[in-house]
Formats: C-alpha cells, sequence, structure tokens
C-alpha cells in the first residue's frame, strides 16, 4: 500500500504508517462505506472501529468480522472511547493478530483479491465443496484438521465393509449377518472374535453367503478392537456394527451409506446421543433421552472412513484407549470426540429409529441396563474433556430421512421402502 504525507497544523505525518502508533482506528461511513481507511487499518495493525449500522463489509459471508474489529451502533457513538477502555489488553491482542492476518490472507494484494472472489463465487455454484468456518477464519486451521488427506466429497470406489464386533452370542451374530448380507453396497463381512478363550464357530455352522466373510482372532477382549485398521478391510468405507444391532433393515443400511457418501469425514450413523452441561456437578452430563439435539453418533451401528481407524489406533491423545479397555466402555464415545476434533463438525443421525434393545438378551447381557452405564459414561464424557482441554462434541439439530419418506406417494417412487416407523 502506498504511503502519502498529511499534515495537521506544523506536525507532518506519513499515512497510512502512523497508523501503527495506535490500538484503534475509526471506520465511518464515507463515500465508498469507508473501505479504504478499513484496509489502511488492517495494513498496519490498528484495530478497525465499525461506527456505522449499514455498512457491508468485504467478503463478510466468508470473514467472521466480529474476530478483528469493534462494531458500535451510530446511536451509541458517544460511549466509543468508554467501549474500548473497556476491552482487556488480551482481547485487544487477539483482534490486532486477528486483523493482520486478514489483511495478509485476503486483502493484501489484487491477486489475493481476486483469488478470494473465485472461492466464493466457486463455493456459490459448488456448495458441497465449500470450505469450513475454520478454514475462512481460524489462522492455521488445517492443523486441526486430520494430517492425512480426508476427502469431504463422496468416494471414487463404492462400497463398505461391515466389521462385527462379536464375542459369543453366535446365534444373534448370525441373524445379523442374514440381513445385511441383502444391503446392495455391503462389499466384505469382518468378524472381530473378541473371545480369546472360545474358539469361534465351525465353518460349516456360518451362513452361506454371495460376499466375503473374514474372521480375526483378537488377541485381547478389548473394544478399541472394532476399530483397528485391519488389512482385509478394502474399502474407504466401514459399518461398525455390534451383534446385536439386528433390528435394522437393508434399506435403512443403504440409505446410511449413501448419506455417508455425501458425508464422507463425519460420523453417519442410527442410535444417538448428546452431552449437557450439568450445573449441579459443575460438569458434563451423558445424555440418552431422544431429543431434537444430537452431538453423538453410537458407532454400534455407524458408518465412518477407515482414516478414523488408523487415527483411533495411532493418535488417540492421553490414556484414552487404555481408559477405554480398562472400563470395557465408551470407545464409542471416544471415536466421536475424535472426529469433532479434529474435523470441527457434529455427526450425522439417519432415520427415525429410537431403540436399539438385544431382543433375546438378559438384563445382565445388556450393558444399557446396567444402573453404572449411564454414570461411567458420563465419567467418560468429563475425562476425555479433560484430556482435550476442551469440549469438541458438536451439537445439531439435524437428521437425514429419504426425500420420499413421509410424502404420499407411490411406492414405485420410492428407494427406501424398507424404512421402518417409530
Amino acid at each position: 500500500m502506498s504511503s502519502s504525507i498529511r499534515c495537521s497544523g506544523k506536525q507532518i505525518f506519513k499515512y497510512p504508517d502512523i497508523l501503527q502508533n495506535f490500538k484503534f482506528c475509526l471506520i465511518v461511513q464515507e463515500a465508498r462505506l469507508g473501505q479504504r481507511s478499513l484496509l489502511d487499518a488492517l495494513a498496519t495493525g490498528c484495530i478497525p472501529v465499525i461506527i456505522s449500522d449499514t455498512i457491508i463489509m468485504p467478503f463478510q459471508e466468508i470473514i467472521d468480522w466480529k474476530r478483528s474489529a469493534v462494531f458500535i451502533r451510530e446511536v451509541d457513538i458517544l460511549s466509543v472511547v468508554q467501549r474500548l477502555q473497556n476491552i482487556s489488553t488480551m482481547k485487544a491482542e487477539k483482534l490486532k493478530e486477528q486483523s493482520l492476518w486478514i489483511w495478509n490472507k485476503y486483502f493484501k494484494t489484487i491477486d489475493l483479491i481476486t483469488k478470494t472472489t473465485f472461492e466464493i463465487l466457486f463455493e456459490r455454484i459448488f456448495g458441497r465443496l465449500s470450505k469450513d468456518y475454520n478454514d475462512w477464519n481460524v489462522p492455521d486451521a488445517k492443523n486441526i484438521n486430520p494430517p492425512l488427506s480426508l476427502p469431504t466429497i463422496a468416494p471414487k470406489t463404492h462400497g463398505f465393509t461391515a466389521v462385527i464386533l462379536t464375542y459369543d452370542r453366535v446365534e444373534l451374530l448370525f441373524s445379523l449377518i442374514n440381513q445385511i448380507i441383502e444391503v446392495p453396497s455391503l462389499t466384505k463381512i469382518l468378524i472381530v472374535w473378541n473371545n480369546v478363550i472360545k474358539n469361534p464357530p465351525a465353518a460349516q455352522r456360518w451362513p452361506k453367503l454371495s460376499k466375503p466373510l473374514e474372521i480375526i482372532r483378537a488377541k485381547e477382549n478389548k473394544l478399541s478392537n472394532r476399530f483397528y485398521p485391519y488389512d482385509q478391510i478394502e474399502t474407504e468405507a466401514i459399518l461398525s456394527i455390534d451383534d446385536d444391532i439386528v433390528m435394522l433393515t437393508p434399506d435403512e443400511l443403504e440409505f446410511a451409506y449413501e448419506v455417508w457418501r455425501e458425508f464422507p469425514d463425519r460420523i453417519v450413523g442410527f442410535p444417538s446421543r448428546t452431552h449437557t452441561w450439568d450445573r449441579s456437578t459443575n460438569g458434563w452430563k451423558y445424555e440418552s433421552e431422544w431429543t431434537n439435539r444430537i452431538s453423538m453418533v453410537l458407532t454400534g451401528a455407524a458408518f465412518h472412513h477407515k482414516y478414523w481407524s488408523y487415527y483411533y489406533t495411532t493418535s488417540m491423545p492421553g490414556d484414552i484407549k487404555r481408559w477405554v479397555d480398562e472400563h470395557m466402555n465408551c470407545e464409542d464415545i471416544a471415536m466421536n470426540f475424535l472426529v469433532a476434533n479434529s474435523t470441527g463438525k457434529a455427526p450425522i443421525k439417519v432415520t427415525p429409529k429410537k431403540k436399539f434393545r438385544c431382543p433375546e438378551c438378559t438384563n445382565t447381557e445388556m450393558l444399557s441396563a446396567d444402573l453404572a452405564h449411564m454414570a461411567e459414561r458420563t465419567d467418560c464424557i468429563n475425562h476425555f474433556s479433560r484430556i482435550y482441554t476442551t469440549m469438541p462434541l458438536k451439537s445439531v439439530e439435524f437428521r437425514a430421512d429419504p426425500v420420499l419418506f413421509r410424502d404420499v406417494f407411490p411406492q414405485k417412487l420410492k428407494r427406501f421402502n424398507g424404512i421402518g416407523s417409530l
């Protein structure tokens, strides 16, 4: 930006360099809505103070200007000094750092301005390929994303591998296998046999299938075995499913897989949960009540990218993996923490089905029947959040259903007629 000489009485100033001496710069209504003075302020690290009710900020659809500027209504102009005095030194430093970053990222050269303009136009046309909030507004945002290149568009390879963690419920396991084999996009079934004492059933007992089935015998009975990136998994998509989830139809699973193909960096699945802040304990609480708000999709019946299996196995922070295996609980919560912390995105629940109860299990067989189960999972959430030093889970009020799911149309016009009601 070129400099000019400005005078005030006998004093001569080099503008805009002189702005570096000031913490705040007023931006008021001008013929060009103050954008020249705004850019001068950004270039010199002077925090813009916007006093205009109608100003349209540059690139405001993608830039969160509240991170780098102070906005004051015109009616409050007489309180400007008091308001600026109330801004802490730490807050002012953050505003200054962000304003300098925005200048260097988007406005320093004509090439950068042109590039940003074309990127915005591209997002308007191809919304599914758009960047998220962090990409546009957080310096070094890539540091919070997976270090590998995880796609955010549908993968080229079609099909998924069903990974079933099982211990000794053979009849339920066989029933599940016979159901999911009917899912069109299934390419392989991988059985993770977690019982280190008892052998899996003999080959002749297993269902006769039209698609490959492989058995992996675990060396230890650990819940984390379900997330190991086994070489036998040759697809990007993994359906993680418990051996007692026999209530899902092939249409429900196929639809969930297609939703995942649109959002391959997310966890996409069926049973959902949420977390809330408990004022009585001054901590987080695990909630299983059926509400409009979710922040977790349980991996007892969910799709995820194989990349997350690598990440869970090799890069889980702190002692979370050991905690999960010692408590035999919360591996699904741990995976939700991992994905949310890496992507900054919420999971996606599909279809309205609520209950996921094992039809042949006794109360002693079901973890969810244990009165201590909810308390343990609350402990998990608080323990994990302390390790992450934040609460990474993202809440959302969203569920994916087929377009014609509730519409009164002939069944032949609908693709997923096997999706059940409540």
